[in-house]
Order: structure tokens, then sequence, then C-alpha cells
């Protein structure tokens, strides 16, 4: 069997952002976006607690409901309506 651990060379695990110049808001705008781009955040909330199969399917397709009225409300508006 294989030793699969990780040696302290290869470098640090997860996001990493430096801070070049001192410039710690430059350097938490670019964490927020790698977190945002990586979805740690929703990955987080969705397993908190415990969701059915049918609850998900049901607020899937009340979000895609959603975006299809919000389309269809732009497209009345740019054609003036």
């Amino acid at each position: 069997m294989r030793n699969f651990r990780r040696s302290r060379e290869e470098g640090p695990q997860g996001l990493t952002v430096t801070v070049r110049n001192d410039d710690v808001n430059k350097a938490i705008r670019i964490f927020k976006k790698k977190v945002a781009e990586a979805n740690i955040l929703q990955d987080y909330k969705e397993k908190r607690e415990y969701t059915k199969p049918s609850e998900k399917r049901r607020k899937a397709k009340a979000a895609g409901r959603a975006r299809w009225l919000k389309k269809q409300s732009k497209e009345k508006q740019e054609r003036g309506y």
C-alpha cells in the first residue's frame, strides 16, 4: 500500500494569496474572488444540513423559473411593451 501523505516541501494546500507591497485590501479582494470561483461558501452552506432530493429539485425548478421570468421581463423592456 502506498503512502499518500504529502510532504511539506510541496507547498501549502488550498487557496493562497500573497500580499505584495503591503496591499492587504487587494489581497483580500483577490482571496474573496478565488473563494467565489471555487464555490467554497456555497458548498459549505449546502452541507450544513441535509436536504431531500425532492427539495433540491423543487428549488432548482423555482430558480429556473425565476431566471426565465427575469429574462422575459428584460426582453419585454427591450421591446418597449
